[in-house]
């Protein structure tokens, strides 16, 4: 509690960054991310289960195959980004349309782990299969699908945004937000980065004011862009979570979807008494 009272204080003494009422009817698991999501025992259904309206999926480009691992050495040939994401959600959105709870399109962020251009010319291709299913991104114009591709780590800016025709968009870093003039919100409707570089707290005690403050600057200025925030690297406790969601940070990045997502929305009933 003492959080969230700072935490509105600092953003009332600060016009242009104030954070907008919670909607208590949408689940707070929405605001879960899947961190690695290809590394839970069971992936990307059980995802869905939960409730999380983002999942991970880190990629490289091996034998003309966009394979699914962190390192080199986890790749398999049938662990593809095909085989394990897209296919199955394919069939999903063809039986069930919607994949979130809200109706918004779920986001898969597919990490670029290396080698972003040619990555970024094979993926290209290959997303075009599933079209039918994707965010369209025309023209700056934004058509919504039932799922919203996201591309992070090595990612070829540059490339991306020469296609006025795409079926992704870019997963920014903070100091996107700094650029002038910014990045159009359709290219980069998120933008993430260390939460090392905001804090060193760990979850088990009370952020400090300066941490706040500085939250503070850069959820405002995201906001007044128009983009979602996302930390990584940041405590993954329930105490971590509740924080964040106090806070009002877009996307929270998680391990543990299945204890997350049960916590926050016990977390919300409880605060909300």
């Amino acid at each position: 509690m003492r959080i969230a009272l700072l935490w509105l204080g600092l953003l009332a003494g600060c016009a242009a960054a104030r954070m907008p009422k919670p909607n208590v009817s949408v689940d707070p698991a929405l605001r879960l991310h899947g961190h690695n999501d290809y590394l839970q025992p069971v992936p990307l259904t059980r995802a869905l289960e939960y409730g999380v309206g983002s999942l991970e999926a880190d990629i490289y480009l091996v034998d003309g195959e966009l394979r699914v691992g962190h390192e080199r050495w986890q790749l398999r040939p049938w662990r593809t980004l095909e085989a394990m994401y897209l296919d199955p959600l394919f069939v999903m959105v063809k039986e069930h349309g919607s994949l979130r709870s809200d109706g918004l399109p779920l986001v898969l962020l597919v990490d670029i782990k290396a080698d972003g251009a040619a990555v970024y010319r094979h993926l290209r291709t290959v997303l075009e299969r599933y079209r039918d299913m994707l965010t369209q991104f025309v023209d700056g114009v934004v058509k919504p699908g039932a799922v919203t591709i996201l591309l992070s780590g090595n990612r070829p800016m540059k490339l991306v945004a020469a296609d006025s025709t795409r079926l992704c968009a870019i997963d920014g870093h903070f100091s996107d937000l700094d650029v002038n003039p910014p990045p159009p919100v359709h290219l980069v409707p998120w933008v993430s980065g260390s939460w090392r570089s905001i804090s060193d707290w760990t979850g088990t005690d009370e952020l400090m004011e300066n941490e706040l403050q500085r939250l503070a600057r850069l959820t405002g200025k995201a906001r007044r862009q128009g983009r979602a925030i996302r930390f990584w690297g940041a405590p993954d406790r329930k105490e971590a979570w509740a924080a964040y969601y106090d806070l009002g940070i877009d996307v929270i990045c998680t391990d543990q979807p299945k204890k997350a997502a049960a916590w926050l929305r016990e977390f919300r009933v409880n605060t909300a008494r």
